[in-house]
């Protein structure tokens, strides 16, 4: 087989992404605090799910990992007083995870450092380069087949709108 420039790029983009994912979680990890960049996303997900359905599987799918890999996470955070698992009120055989709102104020601090590390992270990115950067990410996330079920927000308008 002839080692191509295509290949050559679908390599190096790889090991790029790779690279990329790795180092954003250590350094996100540190900035954010209590919660590690994986268990801020966890919460993130269960926020962005309906009530009855923060189950795990619900959770990993939102966030692109398998159910055991939640349930690990979902263990160390149940620890840590963040979240409770219940049983759910539709399905006997799943359980549904909650928030603790005596753990709100350290949630709400850890998702304000999120935010500043994300603020550092794309401070030289324009609205539309995030727009595209965005855009292509789907776009490589559904090489599969499947669609990137993300956190999307309807009521947020694009600059310029009224």
């Amino acid at each position: 087989m002839e080692y191509t420039r295509e290949m050559f790029l679908w390599q190096q983009t790889y090991a790029a992404l790779f690279s990329l994912s790795n180092k954003l979680q250590i350094i996100g990890d540190k900035r954010i605090g209590d919660l590690t960049s994986r268990q801020l996303m966890v919460i993130i997900a269960i926020n962005h799910l309906p009530k009855d359905g923060a189950s795990l599987n619900g959770i990993a799918k939102k966030i692109g990992t398998t159910k055991q890999n939640v349930k690990q996470l979902i263990t160390s955070m149940e620890a840590k007083g963040y979240i409770t698992v219940i049983p759910s009120e539709t399905d006997k055989r799943a359980c549904n995870v909650i928030i603790n709102e005596e753990k709100e104020n350290m949630l709400n601090e850890c998702f304000n450092r999120g935010m500043s590390f994300l603020a550092d992270l794309f401070h030289e990115f324009s609205i539309e380069e995030l727009e595209n950067f965005w855009s292509v990410l789907k776009k490589l996330y559904r090489f599969d087949g499947q669609e990137h079920d993300g956190f999307e927000e309807t009521n947020i308008e694009k600059e310029g709108d009224t």
